[in-house]
């Protein structure tokens, strides 16, 4: 029997649960993941593909739902050292081009990941196109969701369809990196109130990405993180890292630094799967 959503309940673990297998199944290709979702979630789902960024498109007579695929398969997972460690010094903007004057309404001073922003652009056409569609047969509530860079797509888009009058039901994100400094994380809290859920495993280091350096790191995140497995104790960006690199040079991420990091990331991959999602979900 497929798994339902729940309308009226706000951060309901079956909602996580029943998203989380959404998260999982938007690595599946078409062939795959259309029959999965209709089987498992009772949604047909189409996948839209623009470059390197994808999501599907799923609903039914009763919800809509986007799930963003991340890059987690141990072929793409290098990808994100770039755009997490190594670049991150100089991706943290005032978007620009066509979705700038939507992410600028975030206030004075909201600066976003220039990946992250790029990514969502890149697919959001087609993706709104699809949702307005199913919006003007039918109006349900609309859902986001994704795991790893999907998760930070979610958020985005989350704000994207705000800003055209499409509104947003709940978002749900599992192992997802920070997609902005704090004046943005402000404005999403602001916006989404209690519509946002951020679940983190405590030892899975993507959510501990990006950062500008060892010694300032501007990036923040949005609320409501919802922790699983068993506490860590809270810790900033700058210890997780210097932990992971086994010291600080000057407090710079210089390159020794980031290697050692990325792999103290590797070492803790297991922890960033949807498989431990799923799983920590469900003892949940």
């Amino acid at each position: 029997m497929p798994m339902e959503l729940y309308e009226d309940a706000m951060g309901d673990p079956r909602n996580a649960r029943a998203l989380a297998v959404a998260s999982d199944l938007a690595y599946c290709p078409q062939a795959e993941g259309g029959p999965a979702y209709k089987e498992q979630l009772g949604l047909e789902a189409t996948l839209f593909s623009v470059g390197n960024t994808q999501a599907y498109v799923g609903q039914n007579d009763n919800h809509i739902v986007v799930a963003f695929r991340g890059t987690e398969s141990p072929t793409t997972i290098d990808g994100l050292k770039d755009w997490l460690l190594t670049n991150a010094a100089n991706l943290l903007i005032v978007p620009e081009g066509r979705m700038g004057t939507h992410f600028a309404a975030a206030g004075v001073g909201a600066r976003f990941h220039q990946g992250f922003v790029t990514a969502i652009t890149d697919i959001w056409d087609p993706v709104f196109q699809a949702v307005d569609a199913e919006r003007k047969k039918n109006d349900r509530p609309l859902w986001l969701t994704g795991h790893s860079l999907g998760g930070a797509l979610a958020k985005l888009a989350a704000w994207l369809f705000n800003r055209n009058f499409v509104p947003v039901h709940q978002i749900y994100t599992y192992g997802g990196p920070m997609i902005g400094n704090d004046e943005a994380a402000q404005a999403f809290n602001k916006a989404f109130g209690n519509k946002l859920f951020r679940y983190v495993d405590t030892i899975d280091p993507i959510p501990k990405l990006p950062t500008v350096s060892l010694a300032s790191n501007d990036y923040t995140h949005c609320d409501k993180e919802v922790g699983l497995g068993e506490a860590q104790g809270t810790t900033t960006a700058l210890e997780f890292l210097k932990g992971l690199a086994g010291g600080v040079a000057g407090g710079v991420l210089h390159a020794t630094l980031i290697n050692d990091i990325w792999k103290g990331v590797m070492g803790r991959l297991d922890a960033h799967s949807m498989t431990n999602y799923r799983s920590r979900i469900d003892k949940a």
